[in-house]
């Protein structure tokens, strides 16, 4: 094999490379994406369950019921 045939194979083997890496990337941030919305939405809901629970709902009326009180 010459040298030119050696580089020129090296060069289009190492832009094949490139092009593949760029395109997998491409799919792992919309998954990425997908993940941390889940994620988020999961939150949301615990927060959510959390926050209609007994305890936290008479917390909160008792702090607003406080500041209320300190503004008057």
């Amino acid at each position: 094999m010459s040298v030119t045939l050696v580089r020129r194979t090296r060069t289009s083997t190492a832009a094949l490379v490139r092009r593949l890496r760029l395109s997998a990337e491409a799919g792992m941030t919309t998954a990425e994406y997908a993940v941390g919305t889940l994620a988020a939405c999961a939150f949301a809901a615990v927060l959510m369950a959390v926050i209609k629970s007994g305890m936290v709902k008479h917390l909160i009326e008792a702090l607003f019921k406080t500041a209320l009180a300190v503004i008057k």
